[in-house]
């Protein structure tokens, strides 16, 4: 069987990458922002916008809302399921425009948390607006994706290789 120049775009085994990468760095995120909350004052009970997100898809899928024992354990579905599409689609865009890689990963990390934390979360109601929300938040966000990106940018280029 002949395999393509290693130089020949291949979507498939960027998506493949890319979801592998994607889950792996939610994990990686998540830990992160464990470790953050364990070191932080805060006693925020605000509810995340990943466990709002599940009640939405709840109810319009099955009519009612998350029961709140089970609420934990959707956002993380939530969470992670993201990372993945999102891992599957930088992955894919690296393969063909090598410039989004810009920085290690990072410009990706930052476009995240524009178009996710400031923009898309609270658009749909899913979290206060910037400008509510006070600049230790905006930077933990920036944080968070910077570990995101940059660990999905390390895994796409290491199991891109393997696969070459």
């Amino acid at each position: 069987m002949a395999h393509a120049p290693a130089d020949t775009p291949n979507i498939w085994a960027a998506a493949a990458a890319g979801l592998v990468a994607g889950l792996v760095a939610s994990f990686v995120m998540d830990r992160f922002q464990a470790g953050v909350a364990a070191l932080s004052s805060s006693d925020s009970d605000a509810e995340p916008a990943t466990e709002k997100a599940a009640d939405a898809v709840s109810r319009a899928v099955v009519g009612h809302d998350i029961p709140e024992d089970r609420k934990p354990l959707a956002g993380q579905a939530v969470h992670y399921a993201l990372g993945a599409g999102l891992g599957v689609v930088y992955a894919v865009a690296a393969e063909y425009r090598p410039a989004v890689t810009a920085g290690y990963g990072t410009a990706f990390a930052l476009a995240n948390t524009a178009l996710l934390d400031e923009a898309a979360v609270p658009a749909v109601g899913l979290g206060a607006a910037p400008w509510k929300t006070a600049p230790s938040t905006h930077l933990y966000s920036v944080a968070s994706h910077m570990v995101f990106g940059t660990v999905t940018e390390g895994l796409r280029q290491l199991l891109r290789g393997w696969m070459r």
